[in-house]
């Protein structure tokens, strides 16, 4: 199968991670993909490095490289606009977002055009229902990541982590209060894989999330999660169980990094659970197939 990806973001987010794991994953199960990116952002770095054919994602060149492949792929809001412009082949679109959508005639005729929507959670789908698009063009498709061989060796000792992020979505405040009530520092990290090697804790706050693919990092490297109590995040997490879900209140997130701390074995417990609900639900292997049969229906409706 020969597939062309549409992403226009011009930081490498969670989104852009995604994309390029799946370009990855794609490649090895035997799959060509193309990339139209923003020029010289970091995922058209990323995935050039990676061995990847990149253009620029602009509407005449989607027009002029849709014609030779068997599927388009946006996957994100104005990749989606693109697609629905000048596509010569079938589209699907990636939803990882949870905010409403427009109910405006243009975004009803954008968003009748494409063949299936891949929705990054159950949440994320009964949004796009509300907005009118039918159940049966709707797969739900979990962001995936690498699990690694072995879980980190957790210490108490450590700082807690959280995200380097400017979205004021992502509470920061909120982080930095609770810190401070609970007496543990915070490490607001801008290379999360490698700074989870020395967590405590990963504390991930969001007023809204479509799934949450940074917490399911952490959880996959068996650093205990503290996140937003918000749709996505409470299916990526089971409470109690494979972390710990908290309103954005700094109290109660302070609360919960002590009991972290705190309480004997919870750290190791959630840690393990979390590699386990990885490894159930949320690896690249998991991503790959569900989106290969996403295509194949979209091929096939």
């Amino acid at each position: 199968m020969r597939i062309l990806h549409v992403d226009t973001g011009p930081e490498m987010r969670g989104g852009q991670y995604q994309v390029l794991l799946l370009l990855k994953c794609l490649r090895e199960r035997g799959h060509e993909s193309i990339l139209l990116a923003r020029e010289k952002s970091a995922l058209w770095n990323a995935a050039s490095v990676s061995g990847f054919a990149v253009e620029p994602a602009e509407v005449k060149e989607l027009w002029r490289r849709s014609k030779d492949v068997m599927l388009v792929h946006a996957h994100d809001a104005r990749a989606h606009t693109i697609a629905a412009m000048a596509s010569r082949r079938k589209f699907v679109v990636s939803r990882r977002v949870a905010f409403p959508i427009g109910r405006s005639v243009a975004s009803h005729w954008k968003y009748q055009r494409a063949a299936r929507y891949l929705a990054v959670s159950e949440f994320v789908a009964t949004e796009l229902m509300a907005a009118g698009v039918r159940q049966e063009k709707i797969d739900v498709v979990y962001d995936g990541v690498e699990l690694p061989a072995h879980a980190v060796d957790w210490s108490r000792t450590r700082p807690a982590v959280a995200l380097d992020s400017t979205d004021p979505l992502k509470e920061r405040s909120t982080i930095e209060e609770a810190s401070r009530l609970a007496g543990i520092p915070v490490a607001f990290s801008s290379d999360l894989v490698n700074d989870l090697l020395r967590a405590s804790m990963f504390v991930y706050l969001s007023a809204t999330e479509g799934l949450g693919s940074a917490a399911l990092v952490a959880m996959s490297m068996g650093v205990p999660v503290i996140a937003s109590a918000v749709a996505g995040l409470t299916e990526a997490i089971a409470p109690e169980v494979s972390g710990l879900l908290v309103a954005n209140d700094p109290p109660k997130v302070a609360e919960a990094m002590r009991r972290i701390i705190d309480e004997p074995g919870l750290g190791e417990r959630l840690g393990a659970a979390g590699r386990e609900r990885v490894s159930d639900l949320f690896t690249a292997g998991h991503l790959v197939e569900r989106t290969v049969e996403s295509y194949e229906r979209a091929l096939g409706s």
